[in-house]
């Protein structure tokens, strides 16, 4: 049986569709990924980059480093996924998007170092100030 799950923007514009069992999922309290979402913290799982697709829609780009890339809804501003530039090897979609959010849960956090001082998650997942345990996230 095959691993699938499905999700897509506020609005409806965007689509998609995992096709695969998952690498990893968990919160970055990344500068880069408060200001993207505008939120605290952001939990992504993680997928390799053949098993993930847009079903409807085509997201905005946007290049938050030389080698990675934020897509976006650019009709209602929803984060969607991220992944390196070109040869991306997985990619990361925002857990929220998904049409059944409860099914995935995070199982760490990573760059605590820019943690916001009043916002704490109470669980007892293990937390690392910078990018964490070796992942294949590109």
């Amino acid at each position: 049986m095959e691993d699938v799950r499905e999700g897509g923007c506020l609005c409806g514009a965007i689509a998609y569709r995992i096709a695969g069992p998952l690498v990893d999922a968990g919160y970055c309290h990344c500068r880069l990924c408060q200001r993207a979402a505008g939120s605290p913290a952001v939990a992504w799982l993680t997928v390799a980059n053949g098993d993930f697709g847009y079903t409807r829609g085509t997201p905005a780009l946007y290049y938050s480093s030389a080698d990675y890339q934020r897509e976006f809804c650019a009709s209602c501003g929803s984060p969607l996924a991220f992944r390196r530039r070109g040869d991306a090897r997985t990619v990361d979609v925002t857990i929220a998007t998904l049409a059944d959010p409860a099914a995935v849960v995070p199982e760490y956090h990573i760059w605590r170092a820019s943690r916001l001082h009043w916002f704490e998650v109470d669980d007892a997942l293990p937390r690392y100030d910078d990018g964490g345990p070796d992942r294949a996230n590109d």
